[in-house]
C-alpha cells in the first residue's frame, strides 16, 4: 500500500530526535508538510524539516504551559492549517520513593507537565482548530507502561502515559461526530537516546528479557503506523491503542 499524504499538514512534538524524528521523516516522505517541534536541538529539527518542501521547525519548552498554548497556533500559521497532531515529546525522570518528598514531587510535576499537561493543551487547541474545518487526527505516543506499569523509580512516567490513554479515548468519544479522531501508540523499550539511561542502569539484557523478537524496537518500527493513522484509512479505529512492544506485553 502506497499512502500519499500530499496536502496534509502535521505538528510533531519532539521531532528532532528518536521516535519523533522518525515520525516526522516518515510523514514528510509520504508527502505531508510537517512542523517539527523541538526544545533545544534546533539544527537537528531544521535538518528534518529541510527534507520536505513547505515543512518547518518550531521551538517551545513544553514544560511551560504558556509556550504550549501558542504552539498549535504557530504551526497553523507556518503551514496554513493543521490536519494532524502527534503528541510525541516526553521525559522520563527517575524518582525513587525514598527521595525527599519535595524532590520526588518536583520530578512528578515535571513529568506530568511535559508528558500529560502539554499533550492536553496541544490536543485542546488542535481540536478547536479542527472543529468546523472537517476534522483532524491526533496521535498520542504513550507507552506499554500505561498498561503494565513501570519500575518504582518511574511511577510518574507510567501515570503520565496512562493519563494520555484516557485523554485520547475521551477525545475520540467526545469529538468524533465533529470529525476528530484520536489514537494511542504504546511502544515498549525503543532504542532511543531517552531509553539509554534506563539501559545503562539496568542493562540491555534486562530491557530485552521479555521481548519476543530478536532485536529491540527502533523508531522506524513505529513511524509507519502514524502515517497509516494520518491517512484516514483507520478512522473507525478511533479511541484505540496500538501496542508496539515486540511482544513484551500482550493485552
Amino acid at each position: 500500500m502506497n499512502i500519499d499524504l500530499a496536502g496534509k499538514r502535521a505538528l510533531v512534538t519532539g521531532g528532532s530526535r528518536g521516535i519523533g524524528r522518525a515520525i516526522a521523516e516518515a510523514l514528510i516522505g509520504s508527502g505531508a508538510r510537517v512542523a517539527v517541534h523541538y526544545h533545544r536541538e534546533q539544527a537537528a529539527a531544521e535538518a528534518v524539516a529541510h527534507r520536505g518542501t513547505g515543512s518547518c521547525s518550531i521551538t517551545a519548552d513544553l514544560a511551560d504551559a504558556r509556550a504550549c498554548a501558542t504552539l498549535v497556533e504557530r504551526a497553523v500559521a507556518e503551514l496554513g492549517g493543521l490536519d494532524l497532531l502527534v503528541n510525541n515529546a516526553g521525559i522520563a525522570l527517575a524518582a525513587p520513593i525514598d527521595d525527599p518528598v519535595e524532590e520526588w514531587t518536583r520530578g512528578w510535576e515535571a513529568t506530568m507537565a511535559v508528558n500529560l499537561t502539554a499533550s492536553a493543551i496541544l490536543a485542546r487547541n488542535a481540536i478547536r482548530h479542527f472543529r468546523g474545518r472537517g476534522g483532524g487526527s491526533i496521535v498520542f505516543i504513550a507507552s506499554r507502561a500505561a498498561f503494565r506499569g513501570d519500575t518504582p523509580e518511574y511511577l510518574a512516567y507510567a501515570a503520565s502515559k496512562g493519563g494520555m490513554v484516557a485523554l485520547s479515548r475521551s477525545i475520540a468519544r467526545g469529538f468524533g461526530k465533529e470529525g476528530v479522531v484520536s489514537f494511542v501508540i504504546a511502544p515498549g523499550f525503543t532504542r532511543t537516546e531517552m531509553a539509554e539511561a534506563f539501559i545503562e542502569k539496568y542493562g540491555e539484557d534486562y530491557a530485552m528479557k521479555d521481548v519476543a523478537l530478536a532485536r529491540m524496537t527502533e523508531p522506524r518500527d513505529i513511524a509507519p503506523l502514524v502515517v497509516f493513522l494520518a491517512s484516514g484509512l483507520a478512522d473507525h479505529c478511533t479511541g484505540t491503542s496500538i501496542d508496539v512492544n515486540a511482544g513484551s506485553y500482550v493485552r
